[in-house]
């Protein structure tokens, strides 16, 4: 599907972007463009890659017109352009609407306009039941992309959304926190040794977007099914990676955070379709006449539970460290030896 195709991917030079690069390089897809802001990132890409294949356009998903520019002659478009850091969006909360919800009607918006095939959007478990501004911009995001496939033709564009858990040692996260302070002989800081978060590589990230564009219809969103682990859990099996001891501080839950992360409410799983690995979401199809459903119920919902990190297939230790050796970041780091 991709042979002889265009790419848009917005915020390309982050995580996801660079794993899907890894993975269409050496296809016989036409042109990846990367869409970021960043343009010291872009720099070192394009350095690092030096392929034809590539091409990098700079601009904002907040500015419509830097996006026009961009998509104009794309085929398909995945967004991933974001502020996904839980704190830096609880004391900007702003940016994170500018961004993450008026950006990702740009993109859309820029997309239809444009002719552009497929749009995937890629959202997050802290959309569900949010509890932090992050989160809420991603169940916004989440909404504006059904509602906005309710008003175009899947003859013309078709657009769904991805939603997943943390990512393995991606930009930010807790892996890389806790890698660095083993090599450098810090104390790890765990918020709650209790709080427990899904388990995704990259890998199985790019695969559920895969996935998503290859069997999506108008306002679906696809779910990635995952492990959990304690942070406990994940502290231990870094340390005995590395063979250090070093000391645990607990330092408590920071602001926005949850106990647990929830992928699919109970609600959406009544009326997911299962894919083995995957959820389905099937968008509603009701509409403002509100009086044609004041007599429908769903019984079974108050007999299902949330899917979430809490009651999902939960690692040991062993199982941890054997996820974390098939990751190439840790791998670098256990062959670049000792930072002291």
């Amino acid at each position: 599907m991709f042979t002889g195709k265009t790419l848009l991917i917005t915020g390309g030079t982050g995580s996801f972007g660079s794993a899907v690069l890894k993975r269409f390089l050496n296809t016989d897809i036409k042109e990846i463009r990367i869409f970021s802001r960043d343009e010291k990132k872009q720099e070192d890409m394009r350095i690092e890659l030096n392929n034809n294949k590539v091409k990098f356009y700079i601009g904002d998903v907040r500015d419509y017109t830097s996006l026009m520019f961009a998509i104009e002659g794309v085929d398909y478009v995945f967004h991933a352009a974001a502020l996904k850091q839980v704190p830096s969006c609880e004391f900007y909360p702003m940016e994170a609407v500018k961004t993450n919800i008026l950006g990702t009607e740009n993109v859309l918006n820029a997309a239809i306009d444009g002719g552009v095939r497929r749009v995937i959007a890629l959202s997050s478990d802290k959309a569900v039941y949010p509890i932090n501004a992050m989160g809420i911009s991603k169940a916004m995001m989440e909404k504006l992309v059904v509602a906005k496939s309710r008003a175009v033709s899947s003859d013309r564009t078709i657009l769904c959304g991805t939603r997943y858990g943390n990512v393995m040692a991606s930009r930010g996260s807790v892996i890389p926190l806790f890698v660095r302070q083993i090599k450098e002989g810090e104390s790890l800081t765990v918020t709650d040794p209790n709080m427990t978060r899904f388990l995704m590589s990259l890998d199985d990230a790019v695969d559920l977007v895969l996935y998503a564009f290859d069997n999506a219809q108008q306002g679906d969103i696809f779910v990635r099914k995952a492990p959990a682990c304690t942070i406990r859990d994940l502290a231990i099996a870094l340390k005995e990676l590395f063979q250090r001891d070093n000391e645990v501080k607990i330092i408590g839950t920071r602001h926005g955070e949850k106990l647990y992360e929830t992928l699919l409410t109970r609600e959406e799983l009544s009326k997911a379709e299962d894919f083995g690995n995957y959820y389905r979401i099937v968008p509603d199809g009701r509409d403002l006449n509100y009086n044609k459903y004041f007599t429908e119920g769903e019984e079974q919902i108050s007999h299902i539970e949330d899917y979430n990190s809490h009651n999902t297939i939960r690692l040991g230790v062993a199982e941890i460290k054997d996820k974390l050796l098939k990751l190439d970041y840790i791998q670098q780091e256990l062959a670049g030896g000792s930072s002291l």
